[in-house]
């Protein structure tokens, strides 16, 4: 059996995940993108990881400020899911929507949930680094269901 990139791809597409904005801010400029590569790693202390790729305009600004924030989605949050993936980008991406600063990052204020977080422990792997943060303020928004991504579409659960 060979192993490939494709075959890689092709299982991960069977794994499903939660979805959320990751936005982060630096010296007055702030940014942020749809991500699906984030998980509690501890309630004691309360740490989560976050995988970014290297050359993001989000993965810059978190490694310069050290700060951001994960905004947790709601089924009904398809179009800003899609929005923060690519189908906006730059300014209009960023004032689409509204944004407030709280400890230090940029929050959306729609949502499940939200984060901030400070960075604590950095990993490169591969063309990626994985970042390890302190979980600094969080609230819960909404009951609503979750919006979930698997098979490279977005789905509800039932």
């Amino acid at each position: 059996m060979t192993f490939d990139s494709e075959s890689f791809r092709r299982a991960m597409r069977a794994w499903t995940t939660g979805v959320a904005i990751i936005l982060a801010a630096h010296e007055g400029e702030s940014y942020g993108m749809t991500i699906n590569s984030f998980t509690s790693l501890s309630i004691e202390p309360p740490l989560v990881t976050v995988v970014l790729k290297n050359d993001t305009h989000v993965f810059d600004l978190v490694n310069r400020s050290h700060i951001f924030s994960i905004n947790i989605l709601s089924n009904s949050q398809r179009q800003l899911a899609e929005d923060f993936a690519g189908k906006l980008h730059g300014a209009e991406r960023m004032n689409s929507y509204t944004i407030t600063m709280t400890n230090g990052a940029p929050l959306l204020d729609d949502g499940l949930a939200w984060l901030t977080c400070r960075v604590v422990h950095t990993y490169a792997a591969g063309q990626n680094t994985l970042l390890v943060a302190e979980v600094t303020a969080t609230d819960v928004r909404s009951t609503e269901e979750p919006l979930v991504y698997h098979d490279r579409e977005y789905r509800q659960l039932v």
